[in-house]
């Protein structure tokens, strides 16, 4: 399997499930609980991830940075956007230095 198929297969499970019946779909029930409701369970899962990775628990480091990275797949759908989205822009990035990059920015 391509690595980059499981984000497809993730997305488009995501965006089929965005207006299903919110008692029957995770994924429904925050698309229903609007942006703010995302977010709260991104900060959720990255303080689980942080904390995952100061205990030094790298099977719960990959459990929770995989939370992490679903709840990014359903913001991403939010904002009508896909893995490809941010793939490209990593692939964009690629080459170049952190710093340069960040230089590279007009606002931060």
């Amino acid at each position: 399997m391509n690595d980059i198929t499981i984000l497809r297969r993730l997305a488009q499970i995501i965006e089929s499930r965005k207006s299903a019946e919110t008692d029957s779909s995770y994924v429904a029930k925050l698309f229903h609980g609007g942006q703010d409701k995302i977010l709260k369970k991104i900060a959720e899962e990255s303080a689980e991830t942080i904390m995952a990775s100061k205990d030094g628990n790298t099977d719960q480091i990959i459990y929770e940075t995989a939370d992490l990275w679903f709840h990014c797949l359903i913001l991403l759908a939010f904002h009508e956007l896909s893995p490809d989205d941010v793939l490209k822009e990593l692939e964009r990035r690629e080459g170049v230095s952190g710093i340069q990059e960040k230089a590279s920015r007009t606002s931060d």
